[in-house]
């Protein structure tokens, strides 16, 4: 399901500055504070999704990262400093029991789809790692004109019949009452009476498109890319924008956690013993690896900043190599005869579980005599 904008929750342009933010903010806050609306779980949840959209678009640096990549390239650090929005509480709350000047009716929309719209856009490993530019092929909605994208016929609307014009329907449990955005007119109050023959009563029309993007360094699955004025067009002229949802393949060989890249050497039981140096594959190139004597399997080097470059500009991630220690699956006769001669050569060393199991074996007898 498509997130809902930020910029439309609180009915505001993509350019609009920080005090017209705020200020419809604080409109929108105290229309839907859950004191003024009481048992409206509706309500509620858009009073806690303003709050969430302001918190964004209110800091610099977290509209920046939220313009450019959506809500998920908010995840993991850049999103998660305190709640900008508490020291306009006070004044709200003033407006809201009668201290301050009321609030304008919200304007209704007629059209019943959202401006934004999304695509998934499926990448290689490496075009992820490195960046690329990629060709998108998608379509769009654009709103039909001979019904100013009512899907009425004629644009004529008339009073919803199910909300008699509210926008909501209420229920009643015992004592309590819920309400509900109509299912009829989609909260607008005004419900067609004869579908539009142009657009067959949807109220738009579907168009193709398509464009060339620069898919930035760092990108990964799971994260959108917002590009503007890429979206649905409503009546009033305006496009929404386009929302890429990143895709990525695995690689055979590397494995991606966030910014660190996993590989996995399988290393041959000998040079355990004796220890080695070994070439490794990184993403730019070559690396050494010294591997000392005694290794451990599943034993992890860590090469610093040979990782992914992170895409909010916070470095490079690491390298992870784990290794993977092989033994021979068969022994010919020659191996087999070199290897006892090396376990004799040890003496008592080679047999280490006699010493250790030599007085369990009577201890355990006794618990039984």
């Amino acid at each position: 399901m498509l997130e809902i904008d930020y910029y439309e929750l609180l009915e505001v342009s993509k350019n609009a500055d920080k005090s017209t933010i705020k200020k419809s903010y604080r409109r929108l806050a105290m229309q839907c504070h859950p004191d003024k609306n009481p048992g409206d779980n509706e309500a509620e949840e858009k009073f806690k999704a303003i709050n969430e959209a302001y918190q964004v678009l209110s800091d610099d640096e977290k509209r920046s990262i939220y313009d450019r990549y959506g809500k998920a390239g908010l995840e993991g650090g850049a999103g998660n400093r305190g709640f900008s929005g508490f020291d306009d509480l006070g004044s709200i709350f003033e407006e809201m029991f009668g201290f301050g000047s009321s609030s304008q009716r919200r304007e209704r929309k007629t059209y019943n789809y959202n401006r934004d719209t999304s695509v998934e856009v499926e990448l290689e490993f490496n075009e992820a790692v490195f960046g690329c530019k990629k060709d998108i092929k998608y379509k769009f909605k654009e709103a039909c004109t001979s019904c100013n994208a009512t899907g009425a016929k004629d644009a004529k609307l008339s009073t919803c019949k199910t909300c008699a014009g509210a926008g909501q329907v209420h229920t009643r449990q015992g004592f309590m009452t819920f309400a509900q955005t109509c299912p009829t007119c989609s909260g607008s109050g005004q419900a067609k009476v004869d579908n539009c023959s142009t657009c067959k009563g949807k109220g738009y029309h579907e168009k193709e498109d398509s464009f060339k993007v620069d898919i930035p360094e760092g990108v990964n699955d799971g994260m959108r890319i917002r590009v503007s004025n890429k979206g649905n067009t409503v009546p009033n002229n305006q496009r929404g924008d386009l929302y890429l949802q990143v895709k990525v393949k695995e690689d055979s060989h590397f494995v991606r956690h966030d910014d660190d890249i996993y590989y996995e050497a399988p290393i041959f039981f000998t040079q355990i013993a004796l220890g080695a140096k070994i070439k490794i594959p990184s993403l730019r190139g070559e690396l050494e690896l010294d591997i000392p004597k005694g290794a451990k399997d599943k034993q992890q080097f860590t090469f610093r900043n040979e990782g992914v470059k992170s895409v909010q500009g916070y470095g490079k991630g690491d390298l992870i190599v784990q290794l993977k220690i092989e033994y021979p699956k068969d022994l010919n006769s020659e191996q087999k005869e070199l290897l006892e001669k090396l376990q004799n050569s040890f003496g008592i060393e080679s047999t280490p579980h006699q010493e250790k199991f030599e007085g369990m074996f009577d201890k355990v007898k006794k618990w039984f005599s």
